[in-house]
């Protein structure tokens, strides 16, 4: 039993590391179209034009949140768990009937935010010189959800190979669009930038979802509302989640406006987009596959709980050098990614990498939530969250200016990680393992020092240290990795490496 046990969590592990390497693999070349595009827009439009851009994606997260009414979400979940059964014609009802609600919805939500183009300028930007853009933007978000519904029935499957492709071949067709939009018309081509983006994923989404092989059900009315309630009453709290978690984020960037203007935004915007892109890719893996993977065994808590230890601790793994990294080489990350200009977000930069080793901690545990369709105790989480991180904002803001708004995050993250390890508890009786606990505390603790080491060293000697524990994590993580695989997998000369180290 016990060899039977280890082929399993083998085999588990190397689902994990194939689904985090497949998609981290087109994680990577997005980010480096991400960092071509930053740079771009640095040297074209400065801090001010990068600013304005993430005001413009916030209002259009916003919108397409509260359009998309969490279908997507909930079609990802109600496909995973059908799939899970071998039911072929529940999948495809599920599928036709998201599919069309999802371009119902991009069409209303166009509707929407263009008849509130005026208030929605007035509220953000205090001034009604942005109208027009904001209206433009409607455009984007019939584009995003009606891409949103072929993606969903891509995920729900588990076809990560093909989800991979759409996001690298997306990311590229954004850049080649976004850099002679702005680099022609400046700041007036950032939202045509946007909707042509929104446009290049749609055309690539559908390309793939329309090679899938997909039954074609005859749906009678009953039918069809049934599978519209199934989506809408799960998808109305991710929704409803979705909203809390980007008008939070929305209402940060407010405050960061109005204490310091769309320079202070942009080098907030410039912060958090470098720290979401490292922590991004394993969060998107987790996603992407760990999400239907959990829905489809989340009746059985051992099954469920051993599966959030094993992805927890290959994301922690994957995580920790590069958050390490970060945290040590942040000035020289600020200058490759965009230009001197942007050296004073290195400091906010820090702080968000610190909340993003939590939220990669956390996010696990969260999917049990998810998985075990708990829309209640999930609704209330993200609504204590968000008071959470717009408190923390307002208050550290006004406080100690700038880099407060970055430490909120980390706040939210230090409160929310010990939040949702209660609730797991509660659910399914979950309980880190004895090595997840260690290596977690290795992890925190490293990172504690290298952050400390960055506010009261010289850069030399804080560098230094930083150096050496980005190489030591490394190698630990790496040696940790090969070991979670079969042996049998393993090339002689790491098998050898590993056999002798052990």
């Amino acid at each position: 039993m016990k060899l039977n046990q280890s082929t399993v969590a083998g085999h588990t592990y190397i689902q994990i590391l194939k689904s985090t390497v497949l998609i981290g693999s087109s994680s990577v070349v997005t980010m480096g179209f991400a960092i071509i595009r930053n740079k771009a827009l640095a040297m074209l439009l400065g801090p001010e034009g990068v600013g304005l851009m993430g005001i413009y994606n916030s209002i259009a997260d916003i919108a397409q949140t509260v359009a998309g009414l969490g279908i997507q979400s909930s079609g990802v979940r109600q496909i995973a768990e059908a799939a899970g059964t071998g039911d072929a014609g529940k999948v495809a009802r599920t599928a036709s009937v998201l599919q069309s609600v999802s371009i119902a919805l991009g069409i209303a939500g166009a509707i929407m935010l263009a008849a509130l183009a005026f208030p929605v300028s007035w509220f953000t930007f205090g001034d009604h010189q942005h109208v027009v853009g904001v209206a433009l933007l409607s455009l984007a978000i019939f584009l995003r959800l009606t891409s949103a519904g072929q993606t969903a029935l891509i995920q729900g499957l588990r076809e990560i190979s093909i989800l991979a492709r759409i996001n690298v071949l997306a990311a590229f067709f954004t850049t080649v669009i976004t850099i002679p939009l702005v680099y022609v018309f400046g700041a007036e081509g950032i939202v045509p930038s946007l909707v042509a983006g929104a446009a290049a994923t749609l055309l690539t989404s559908w390309w793939y979802s329309r090679r899938m092989p997909q039954n074609e059900p005859n749906l009678s009315a009953p039918q069809f509302r049934q599978e519209l309630a199934g989506l809408v009453k799960l998808g109305f709290v991710f929704m409803i989640s979705g909203l809390l978690t980007l008008g939070s984020a929305y209402v940060v960037r407010i405050i960061v406006l109005q204490q310091g203007g769309v320079a202070a935004a942009g080098l907030y915007q410039a912060a958090w987009a470098l720290g979401s892109l490292y922590a991004g890719f394993i969060l998107q893996a987790m996603g992407t596959d760990f999400y239907p993977r959990l829905t489809a065994i989340a009746g059985d808590h051992a099954a469920c709980n051993r599966l959030v230890n094993e992805q927890a601790r290959v994301s922690i793994l994957l995580a920790g050098p590069g958050v390490l990294a970060t945290l040590t080489f942040a000035p020289f990350v600020m200058w490759l990614f965009y230009s001197p200009e942007f050296y004073a977000a290195a400091d906010l930069l820090r702080w968000i990498c610190l909340g993003m080793l939590l939220r990669i901690i956390a996010w696990p545990m969260g999917y049990i939530v998810l998985a075990k369709g708990e829309e209640t105790i999930f609704f209330w989480t993200e609504v204590a969250a968000t008071a959470v991180h717009i408190g923390l904002a307002w208050l550290l803001v006004s406080t100690f200016g700038l880099a407060g708004s970055a430490a909120a995050f980390f706040g939210l993250y230090l409160w929310h990680s010990v939040l949702i390890y209660v609730l797991a508890r509660k659910l399914t009786g979950f309980r880190w393992s004895a090595e997840n606990r260690s290596i977690g505390f290795i992890f925190l603790v490293s990172s504690g020092l290298v952050f400390c080491a960055t506010v009261f060293l010289p850069l030399w000697q804080a560098t230094a240290l930083g150096s050496l524990a980005v190489l030591l994590s490394g190698l630990y993580s790496l040696k940790l990795l090969i070991e979670l695989l079969p042996p049998e997998l393993l090339p002689w000369p790491i098998r050898k490496w590993v056999l002798r180290s052990v």
